[in-house]
């Protein structure tokens, strides 16, 4: 069965993130195409990249870097859920993703986002950084405004339409991440 990750892309107190990836999950596991599971990178307390050999030489010295590692290569493919911080990602999730090379490659990736501007411009850094990857983005992005999908208390409360971007996404990510299987 195809494994997809859902990566909450934030470790700031009180973020969205998770409220938007366990939204994801929960509408997702009810496919029978994958399965998927949730990843926090606040669970594997990444420090600012401190491996001195480039990921690419796949030599970790690190206890935390070998257990992201071993997470991330469990997956044929990921959804990336990112806040939008000042016209870009969020620091953790780009460092997280910085961690590692060869575990990345040969997988596809889709986007949620949400922001003010429903984190388009961070979706557009996401997509530069996965290219050099050898990851395959899906063009299907699903995105979220932080005026219209949380309420006044910050609660996450979507519209039913966001749904069917979901889906449409899932539609494009399964098989491409089962395709890229044949290559890996």
């Amino acid at each position: 069965m195809t494994k997809i990750g859902i990566i909450i892309g934030s470790t700031r107190p009180g973020r969205n993130a998770e409220q938007v990836s366990k939204w994801y999950y929960e509408v997702a596991k009810e496919r029978k195409d994958a399965e998927f599971e949730l990843i926090d990178i606040a669970d594997y307390n990444l420090p600012l990249l401190d491996e001195s050999l480039p990921a690419g030489y796949h030599q970790y010295a690190n206890e935390h870097t070998k257990k992201w590692a071993a997470k991330i290569a469990e997956f044929d493919g990921f959804v990336m859920v990112t806040p939008e911080y000042n016209h870009s990602t969020s620091a953790a999730l780009k460092n997280a993703i910085d961690y590692l090379a060869l575990e990345w490659n040969n997988k596809a990736v889709g986007f949620v986002s949400y922001g003010s501007a429903m984190g388009v411009r961070a979706v557009e850094h996401l997509r530069q950084i996965v290219g050099e990857l050898q990851m395959a983005d899906v063009r299907e992005h699903v995105m979220f405004s932080i005026f219209t999908d949380f309420n006044e208390n910050g609660v996450f409360t979507p519209g039913e339409s966001k749904i069917n971007s979901l889906n449409a996404q899932l539609d494009q990510l399964i098989p491409w991440s089962n395709a890229l299987k044949t290559i890996r």
